[in-house]
């Protein structure tokens, strides 16, 4: 029995959990780096900062100091400057640590008990070690977005916005944290702010390269995303595991328009907007917030294995969200953590991986589930009386 106390108060003090987040981002980038030409994506980062010193074109490839090419945007070489002038080893543990002290952030900033903290981290974390082991961003973008909504409700405007440009301006899809716009009780503080930081956010790379440059970089990652997308829309790549994905492989059409999906996929994302006298509840907003996290996920072709921390933090605010915990709702959870989350481990057998969990993008059905649950309870339930934030 003592050792059972002992343990779950391990287990419920988010401190605990945190700390080992903390140490899996240096092992990971560690293991990474030793592994010699495992360290491809932060090599791509680091490069982004080093070819803007240069003026030098940031989304053409360049083979001889890494595979594939950038899809970030100019202002993220402003980011990883401080990691891209340390030795390798260094920089991608750092760099790690970076994007994974801003998620914790956010998990520590939500409005739940310190014990559901500590099992919203606990349950992302398989989906944490897919992503830190690829070394992206995105581990940060979940946080940024999170981040902006609460601020939103705690009355911060400056702080969401610059929350919501950080990642507006590294990728692009963060702008889908707009999606909080309608609970923001000073939206003119919130414009105000978020053009000033826009426009400090897009001038300030021009102190360590020029005008010309920036200006032409936008340019070029407007062309880059654009091909990449195209790229993205195949039958049997690692990208397009979406919602999307799934039905074009099912159905073996990789034609299929993006936009067919969007013209589905976005009114029902927009149709709880309709129930204003939910907003002022927290647990409204962050079951939009949880429903954004997804639908970003879902809704895009370039997304993949590690992009899905994204969508299962949205599954975790859904999650805890509930006041009473049903056994479908447990159920749904269950399945997203052996699906999605280990679905990319050695849980699963290769052959099944690749000729069934890959093939068919079926990572995303689970998340794809839950979302239509999510929307379900957005337009039939009361927020201030169905669910607990504690």
């Amino acid at each position: 029995m003592i050792l059972k106390e002992k343990f779950l108060k391990i287990i419920l003090n988010p401190k605990y959990i945190f700390g080992v987040y903390l140490i899996i981002a240096i092992v990971t980038a560690i293991s990474k780096y030793f592994r010699g030409n495992a360290i491809n994506n932060y090599l791509i980062f680091k490069y982004t900062y080093i070819n803007t010193l240069l003026e030098k074109n940031l989304y053409l490839q360049y083979p001889e100091h890494f595979q594939d090419s950038n899809h970030y945007g100019i202002f993220f070489s402003a980011l990883i400057a401080p990691f891209a002038l340390m030795p390798d080893w260094l920089g991608i543990s750092l760099w790690n640590v970076a994007n994974t002290l801003i998620f914790i952030y956010a998990i520590h900033k939500l409005p739940f008990s310190d014990g559901k903290k500590a099992l919203f981290a606990l349950l992302c974390l398989q989906e944490y070690i897919t992503a830190a082991l690829s070394l992206q961003f995105n581990i940060a973008l979940v946080g940024l977005l999170m981040l902006s909504a609460i601020y939103i409700y705690e009355k911060k405007e400056v702080k969401s916005a610059a929350s919501l440009m950080i990642g507006v301006f590294v990728k692009i899809y963060g702008v889908v944290g707009l999606s909080q716009f309608f609970f923001i009780k000073n939206k003119t503080k919130f414009i105000v702010a978020g053009i000033v930081i826009a426009l400090l956010f897009f001038v300030f790379p021009m102190i360590y390269s020029s005008p010309e440059f920036v200006i032409q970089s936008y340019k070029d990652w407007s062309v880059s995303l654009a091909e990449k997308n195209g790229q993205n829309q195949s039958l049997n790549s690692y990208q397009d595991i979406s919602l999307m994905g799934f039905v074009r492989r099912i159905l073996g059409d990789a034609s299929i328009s993006n936009l067919t999906f969007l013209a589905f996929g976005f009114p029902l994302f927009a149709l709880p907007y309709i129930r204003i006298k939910q907003y002022k509840s927290y647990a409204f907003q962050l079951m939009i917030l949880a429903s954004t996290l997804l639908f970003l996920v879902l809704f895009s072709s370039g997304s993949e294995s590690p992009t899905y921390i994204i969508a299962v933090a949205g599954v975790m605010i859904w999650f805890f969200l509930q006041k009473e915990r049903s056994p479908l709702v447990i159920a749904m959870l269950i399945f997203v953590i052996i699906l999605t989350s280990f679905s990319p481990s050695d849980l699963f057998p290769k052959s099944i991986k690749v000729n069934y969990i890959v093939k068919y993008s079926l990572k995303s059905v689970p998340c794809i589930i839950v979302w239509f649950r999510v929307i379900y309870e957005l337009m039939t339930r009361d927020f201030e009386k169905d669910y607990s934030l504690q």
